[in-house]
């Protein structure tokens, strides 16, 4: 990409568009079309077929998508499939239509099968069944990455994607409901902070595995990779690294100053009992995260006060 180059960032306003804006900002792009949900709404075909006509973008970055944690996934998972189907096929075969010179697409590491050998690797993908709980995001995500490799095997085109691990940062959802595990428990322990609540309650038994990537960490492996790979084979985006739930709760009741008892409703659902990404990919191409998780946690609970103006650090 040239600096000048324009530049469409689809979903923009999401935690992971917004941070390839800002990433691009700083590295000197300067020509980046944005448009909300209220200007296009990627699941109207003709609309999108309308703005790619006009405004004939030479890259995009398609990070927009409809995402939510166990609990949203599990009951709306028609919404999760038609709406994520919908905006990534429009969106790509706009760009084929139009000539755009390369997309990046960005998945989940969710695609992967549920009991995939860990770490990850790129090639385990489609191996075996997915984990019941997001298969329905999951089969979106895998559908829109299928269709940039049947593009650039048909027709020559530049498209990749990038399956990053669970990501965090500003611009996250705090939603006590809909959210994802670390956002949640962020929420949590500060409204149990400033409740003085004696205890919290979390759900499973805390013994699952994840792996956290900052999300501006990952905003600059896309824009790397835009410029430096192609491939129909997917690129995963992670650290390498692991931990448990329950340590995942210890850490952040430290970073938020939650001092209270941390209890497991072993009710709930655990997900996936593991899932840690191959890195080693992107290590070669020559990219590398920078932020620890505790740091990370840091920068996330300050953008969420800074975000909810009815809380306050006390």
């Amino acid at each position: 990409m040239e600096k000048e180059s324009k530049i469409f960032v689809a979903g923009h306003r999401g935690m992971v568009g917004s941070a390839i804006v800002r990433e691009l900002k700083r590295q000197g792009y300067t020509n980046l079309v944005l448009r909300t949900h209220a200007e296009l709404d990627l699941t109207r075909q003709t609309d999108v077929e309308q703005f790619f006509a006009v405004e004939k973008p030479e890259y995009v970055f398609l990070a927009a998508a409809h995402v939510g944690g166990i609990v949203a996934n599990n009951t709306a998972p028609a919404d999760f499939m038609y709406d994520n189907m919908m905006l990534e096929m429009n969106v790509i075969h706009a760009a084929w239509k139009n000539n755009v010179k390369k997309l990046e697409f960005l998945g989940s590491s969710c695609i992967y099968p549920r009991l995939a050998p860990q770490p990850m690797k790129e090639d385990c993908l489609l191996t075996s069944s997915l984990e019941p709980t997001n298969e329905a995001y999951a089969l979106a995500k895998i559908s829109g990455l299928k269709y940039c490799e049947y593009l650039n095997r048909q027709y020559g085109t530049d498209y990749i994607s990038v399956m990053p691990t669970n990501l965090y940062g500003p611009n996250d959802n705090y939603h006590p409901e809909h959210s994802h595990v670390l956002p949640a428990m962020i929420r949590r322990f500060h409204e149990a902070k400033l409740s003085g609540a004696e205890s919290v309650t979390c759900w499973g038994d805390g013994s699952a595995l994840r792996e956290f990537l900052y999300v501006d960490d990952l905003a600059e492996l896309c824009v790397f990779l835009m410029n430096n790979y192609s491939g129909n084979e997917t690129v995963n985006a992670g650290t390498g690294k692991e931990l448990t739930i329950r340590e995942l709760a210890e850490t952040v009741a430290k970073v938020v100053g939650y001092r209270g008892n941390i209890l497991w409703d072993t009710s709930r659902p655990n997900g996936t009992p593991r899932k840690l990404l191959d890195v080693s990919k992107a290590t070669r191409l020559g990219w590398t995260y920078k932020t620890e998780l505790e740091d990370g946690i840091r920068f996330a609970y300050d953008d969420f006060l800074s975000s909810q103006s009815d809380y306050k650090r006390l």
